[in-house]
């Protein structure tokens, strides 16, 4: 009976997400590179000694996990840094914008103590975006029982785009976001490797919906369908960092990174193309000519287009009590334009405005903590952990 609810649970949850509110036809918002400063939140620094940290989760008692890209998995208890990272983290490619990358918690964790990352494996020639599967030990120490539930079904060369945010869904579903491969000239099957965004054959340039043991989840837009991957839950993206649950709209926002500019903010919904690398409105890095149209029937156009290049990396939603104001509000994090930018929107999801809350330093994550307040991590050799506070009221 059990097995059988989770079953109808996945495949109503894919439903809802489908047929939950969207924003009316409306023409793509377009953001002010120079946005208005917010001045809502004051920065403190927690830490720093963190080497390009990649992502943070919380356990119950509020200790914090951060890994860091070179290969280590670090314990944050009471604002300081252990001095031993926790052992047993499994062997990994660290090239380029490889290595170890996102960590997120079981929804059980208070019982299972489960937690997954995603890193890159393999070779500078051959290497795939994976997703592991630990038991974090008692005493934080050490990770135990490290199984792969999931690697991209082909490898790729080179260091770049394993895009690798995870995200859990309320009913236990889990998505991962996996890259376009990278940019010309790296080649599949004697082609740019990003055109696998647009194969559904292929995992390259998609959000996939897995169980919690790594199986293609039930309700999933292309399950059956002839030559699909039955994991594939969005398609056409280029390299999603960044991938939120909006729990008051019932939506999942993510925002992805053009190549010279047209950076955007998508908002998901099962079996939906957002046209990478046909439909775009970014340019190349060699040349600067137009990637492709800028639509395309059958697209999903973005939410909020970036014509320049903010680099976009964590995303969240506000939800803590610390700002009410900004309650439903996106915080996502910039890597090229060192910030975070507050996205209003009103109710169905529309954009109405924007602010920039200045960091001066490579966003690498953004979250919300169990106090309401906002964490960031900086993408730096020294890398800090952050924190925004509600600015002081004027005397």
């Amino acid at each position: 009976m059990t097995r059988l609810l989770l079953v109808i649970g996945s495949t109503l949850l894919a439903a809802e997400l489908a047929s939950a509110q969207q924003p009316p036809a409306s023409p793509t918002h377009v953001s002010a590179r120079n946005a208005p400063v917010e001045t809502g939140a004051r920065r403190e620094t927690v830490l720093e000694g963190l080497e390009h940290p990649w992502s943070m989760a919380w356990l119950p008692d509020g200790t914090m996990l951060v890994t860091e890209r070179p290969g280590r998995l670090r314990v944050v208890q009471d604002g300081k840094l252990r001095a031993e990272p926790v052992a047993g983290v499994p062997p990994l490619l660290v090239q380029g914008q490889g290595g170890l990358l996102d960590i997120a918690l079981h929804p059980r964790f208070a019982s299972n103590r489960l937690l997954y990352m995603t890193m890159a494996q393999g070779t500078a020639e051959a290497n795939n975006t994976v997703v592991a599967r630990a038991r974090l030990s008692e005493d934080l120490s050490r990770l135990e029982q490290v199984q792969t539930l999931y690697t991209v079904p082909r490898a790729k060369s080179g260091g770049q785009h394993f895009g690798s945010r995870l995200l859990f869904l309320p009913d236990g579903s889990l998505l991962v976001s996996i890259g376009d491969g990278g940019n010309p000239p790296v080649a599949l099957d004697g082609a740019n490797i990003r055109n696998q965004a647009q194969n559904t054959g292929a995992a390259f340039g998609k959000v996939l919906r897995l169980t919690d043991e790594g199986r293609p989840a039930r309700g999933n837009p292309l399950a059956g369908r002839a030559g699909a991957l039955p994991e594939i839950f969005t398609l056409g993206h280029r390299n999603i960092q960044g991938l939120a649950f909006d729990r008051a709209r019932n939506a999942v926002w993510v925002n992805e990174h053009g190549a010279l500019g047209g950076d955007e903010l998508n908002r998901l919904s099962p079996g939906a193309n957002f046209g990478w690398p046909l439909v775009s409105r970014t340019r190349e890095y060699v040349g600067g000519a137009p990637v492709g149209s800028v639509n395309g029937q059958g697209m999903t156009d973005p939410v909020l287009l970036w014509e320049f290049s903010t680099a976009p990396s964590g995303i969240a939603v506000y939800d803590g009590a610390a700002f009410p104001q900004w309650r439903g509000d996106i915080l996502s994090g910039g890597l090229a334009t060192g910030d975070i930018r507050r996205i209003d929107l009103d109710e169905a999801g529309r954009v109405v405005g924007e602010t920039s809350i200045g960091v001066r330093a490579r966003v690498r994550d953004v979250r919300v903590g169990p106090d309401g307040l906002i964490y960031a991590l900086t993408d730096e050799r020294n890398g800090r952990l952050l924190r925004f506070v509600p600015a002081a009221a004027p005397r």
